[in-house]
């Protein structure tokens, strides 16, 4: 099999049964009731919020720059008897065939654009899709050192084939002058056979403080309507590790 092939197949089997967790709809449906139809959510994967907000009613389409899970996207869907539309692009390079009200992008996903430069272009991007009175809502987060004791260690899932899959964070890097993480994964596929598949790969989280967030949607033409922290819902601080920023036109 073709390493790449591999590599986005086997994330795209991972995400679900691995993350963390899933996005909150309610926030969500919140924001899109309040700012207004159509609405756009950017990083939709395989689903998570956009299939809730879509069974509420609500006219929201989706991008995603993997394949693998708008296809996943497209099955839970199916299967819960909802229509989607969704578009496979990359966030700094959307070329939509129409604007809208809400804008959103679920969870963290804006921190997985490598540099400012991808960023500004995506709110770029962001910006020529909003309607002039429209808004846009933009979680971000600074991510954590990884222990070292959790170095290596892999979360593993079963798989209804007999198989298992498994991620596993090799090495840690972190520049705080450049506001990056880098880390080394390893993914593996285990088959019941005995054989394995794997394949490293890095993954990038670039973060952002509130005064440098809003300096780089000012040069995209947005402005900053709020800018809070996720725990207290106040203003957040410069050295906030977790907060929601919601834009508007400029």
């Amino acid at each position: 099999m073709d390493p790449a092939d591999f590599y986005t197949g086997l994330v795209a089997e991972l995400y679900a049964p691995l993350r963390s967790g899933t996005a909150d709809p309610e926030r969500y449906l919140q924001f899109v009731r309040r700012h207004g139809e159509p609405a756009l959510e950017l990083g939709c994967g395989d689903g998570d919020p956009i299939l809730d907000l879509r069974a509420a009613g609500l006219d929201v389409d989706g991008v995603d720059s993997s394949a693998d899970m708008l296809d996943r996207c497209a099955l839970r869907a199916a299967q819960r008897g909802v229509t989607v539309t969704t578009y496979c692009q990359r966030m700094e390079e959307l070329e939509l065939p129409r604007r809208y009200a809400s804008v959103y992008i679920a969870d963290g996903t804006f921190t997985v654009l490598p540099d400012d430069e991808a960023g500004l272009g995506a709110l770029r991007s962001i910006s020529a899709h909003l309607l002039p009175t429209g808004a846009v809502l933009v979680p971000l987060w600074v991510p954590p050192v990884t222990p070292d004791e959790e170095l290596g260690v892999a979360r593993v899932a079963q798989q209804p084939d007999g198989s298992t899959i498994s991620v596993a964070v090799l090495s840690e890097t972190r520049d705080p002058a450049i506001r990056t993480r880098t880390s080394l994964l390893r993914y593996e596929r285990h088959h019941a056979d005995g054989t394995v598949e794997s394949l490293e790969r890095t993954w990038v989280i670039h973060w952002y403080t509130p005064t440098g967030f809003a300096a780089l949607a000012a040069a995209a033409g947005l402005l900053v309507v709020s800018c809070l922290d996720e725990d207290t819902a106040e203003p957040a601080a410069e050295d906030a590790s977790d907060f929601v920023v919601v834009l508007g036109a400029g």
